[in-house]
């Protein structure tokens, strides 16, 4: 009688295993903030004690087809950080602060060199967002992936005293929009983009336009975290809200975060359209579907009122950060339903 064994079936726990001992190792120089239990059944985390009525806020993302992008350029250093990064922003816009981030790791068969490379970068992503990586989940699906391929999910925690959760935000006519720039595509309309590079036979090691790095070089920037200069603007009450602009672009992220009685008048002559989204609009996608998919160089929309904009520049200079005036938001009118109005073109 033929003899199975999980091994036989395509699964190695003593690389799993190997694995795990990496992770530690790589957890012990990357993290600045010691974590709890790495291997264990769970991780633990104790809330801070200074957090009177804590309220835990939790967000969960991928980075899509970004991963075939790492793949075809074989760097898979900086994806990880594009996994916490889709996490944590969309966290900080409840003015949360990010805890911990827990990772899935799914492929075939596990590639050491290409994991701790994963892991390295979630690491990274983790310090960058202050909070701690717990743990997490790597799976082999033996004939599921083709070789060397994996896909990604991330899971994040992060707590508000519920007193900072209940302040009413009180958005009014004349309150300003202000882009905060973005590192790129950063993790949404990549399948889109990939289509454009298949159908026109488009290198990535070709040049972008008006730009001295690679189509490739430009796709495969990190997404920017912006935990800390956001969560510095909500403590000094300079900011009154944001959007975090990811898939779905301004049109469907922005009017999340704006009451019912007002739209967002954005002025597209201001906006400052970066050279990947002006080489992908030359490739034949038109403005709206730029501006519902993309986040066309700005990954965070901030509203603050008018009287706050020095405050605001003076801290996001302290970031190294840039950002654009696009527009402000305005009352509702008998004849307006929408929550958006454009002007100008990009």
């Amino acid at each position: 009688m033929k003899n199975y064994s999980y091994s036989k079936s395509g699964v190695s726990i003593n690389k799993g295993n190997k694995f795990v001992s990496e992770i530690k190792n790589i957890l012990n120089k990357k993290n600045k903030i010691k974590t709890q239990n790495i291997g264990g059944f769970a991780g633990l985390y104790p809330i801070n004690k200074n957090t009177k009525n804590p309220v835990l806020v939790a967000a969960t993302d991928g980075v899509g087809t970004k991963l075939e992008i790492a793949n075809k350029l074989k760097k898979h250093d900086t994806i990880g950080i594009d996994l916490v990064a889709m996490c944590v922003n969309d966290i900080i816009v409840t003015k949360a602060r990010p805890i911990f981030f827990l990772d899935y790791l799914a492929t075939g068969k596990l590639n050491l060199k290409i994991g701790k490379s994963v892991i390295k970068g979630i690491a990274i992503g983790c310090n960058q967002a202050g909070c701690v990586l717990l743990g997490g989940e790597t799976a082999e699906h033996p004939g599921v992936f083709p070789k060397n391929k994996y896909d990604l999910a991330g899971f994040s925690v992060g707590v508000i005293d519920k007193k900072d959760l209940d302040k009413k935000i009180k958005l009014k006519d004349g309150d300003l929009l202000i882009g905060i720039e973005s590192s790129g595509a950063h993790s949404n309309g990549y399948s889109l983009i990939r289509k454009i590079l298949k159908d026109k036979k488009i290198s990535l090691n070709s040049i972008l336009p008006n730009s001295k790095k690679s189509i490739g070089k430009s796709l495969i920037e990190p997404t920017r975290i912006y935990v800390d200069p956001i969560l510095d603007l909500y403590n000094k009450n300079i900011l009154k809200t944001c959007a975090h602009i990811t898939g779905g672009g301004i049109i469907e992220n922005l009017p999340r975060v704006i009451t019912k009685n007002l739209y967002a008048h954005i002025n597209l002559i201001n906006w400052k359209l970066p050279p990947l989204f002006k080489w992908i609009m030359s490739m034949g996608v038109p403005e709206r579907e730029m501006l519902k998919t993309f986040n066309c160089g700005y990954g965070m929309i901030a509203i603050i009122d008018k009287k706050n904009v020095t405050k605001f520049n003076i801290t996001l200079k302290k970031y190294k950060l840039k950002s654009t005036l696009i527009g402000e938001l305005k009352n509702k009118k008998k004849n307006i339903s929408r929550n958006i109005l454009f002007s100008g073109s990009l």
